[in-house]
């Protein structure tokens, strides 16, 4: 049924309850043909984003069926890829099918382009007929099925001077880099918490910020991932440390500062428990960037006031402007941090 109205932030495809904005409706309507102010594209791969798939692995762990399966059944039951574990979802990666007459790419973009969905599938109306393969470093699975994009949602054109795997990897975690180039300053003192896909971005980001006379660590409870982020170069210490582990990571950082401790703290960690290292890591007048999915608020909140710390607590946004353009350069700019994706991304499952 083609509506007369249609949304352009996608509420009339809200099923339950309907009215609201898809992201906060638990179902949508993935089902009815693509209005004239949306765009229909045949899916091909989604970017499942990490503290989701982290998510998932360890359910399939726990006999609650494989990934795959997990992903099919959600899809099915919500009309979208949003985990009700964590909240959060990824982006997808397809093939243009239709542009309608009214939407904003209408003349721009043509059917058969190739695009990546650059907002959450949290709030993306998707069928999914197959999940196949799972890259399970690259936290990446093969599908086939469509997903509708409003108006007001964005999209991004993979470069063609890179491989498609790292640019929709590093358009999953763009607003994290991004969102660093905003806030760190030169000659700042940074703190990266998670080496991961934003973990990398966010280094070289900071690096090229706070200059020469500033300062960037970085820590991981994961080794691999530790060596990884220090084959980039562009830190000036990264250790191997859990952030759970809120007085370790803290007695470790502030040795190494002297006391001075961090102007920023990015966390983009895909594992909760990780607020208060994250607090306490900042020195009095700077700032918590929470961009890791599986923060808690509420914990970061209470954390910071029963430490008394009168720091800046900070909610990463997913978009800044030009924030694909930002990571795609970057990832140019340095060839060990377009390497440093290329291993990571390499391993399939």
């Amino acid at each position: 049924m083609v509506r007369s109205d249609p949304h352009p932030f996608g509420i009339h495809r809200s099923l339950d309850p309907p009215g609201v904005l898809p992201q906060l409706a638990w179902r949508l309507d993935a089902s009815s043909p693509p209005e004239e102010n949306e765009i229909a594209v045949d899916v091909e791969a989604l970017a499942i984003d990490s503290a989701s798939f982290r998510q998932l692995l360890e359910a399939e762990k726990a006999g609650k069926g494989n990934v795959a399966d997990q992903i099919l059944k959600i899809v099915a039951e919500r009309g979208k890829m949003h985990n009700p574990a964590t909240g959060s979802g990824g982006i997808f990666l397809g093939r243009v099918r239709r542009v309608g007459a009214r939407h904003p790419a209408a003349g721009v973009l043509a059917p058969g382009e190739r695009i990546a969905s650059m907002v959450s599938l949290t709030l993306t109306p998707l069928q999914l007929e197959r999940v196949g393969g799972v890259n399970r470093r690259a936290e990446r699975v093969e599908v086939e099925g469509t997903a509708i994009l409003f108006a007001r949602t964005l999209y991004a054109r993979p470069p063609s001077d890179l491989l498609e795997e790292t640019s929709l990897a590093a358009f999953d975690v763009a607003g994290a880099p991004a969102s660093v180039r905003r806030r760190a300053k030169p000659g700042d003192t940074v703190l990266v918490i998670g080496t991961g896909k934003a973990g990398l971005l966010s280094i070289a980001a900071a690096r090229e910020k706070v200059g020469a006379e500033g300062r960037v660590f970085a820590l991981d409870a994961s080794e691999p991932a530790t060596s990884r982020a220090r084959s980039l170069g562009l830190a000036d210490e990264i250790w191997t440390l859990d952030a759970r582990d809120a007085v370790a990571v803290h007695a470790a950082f502030e040795a190494k500062t002297g006391g001075r401790l961090a102007d920023l703290v990015v966390n983009v960690a895909n594992v909760p428990g990780t607020e208060p290292a994250s607090i306490l890591c900042a020195r009095e007048e700077g700032s918590v960037l929470f961009f890791g999915m599986a923060t808690s608020f509420s914990a970061a909140a209470l954390v910071a006031e029963g430490l008394a710390h009168p720091g800046t607590l900070l909610i990463g946004n997913g978009y800044v402007p030009e924030h694909a353009e930002m990571a795609i350069d970057l990832l140019r700019r340095h060839a060990a941090l377009s390497q440093a994706f290329a291993d990571l991304l390499e391993e399939r499952t």
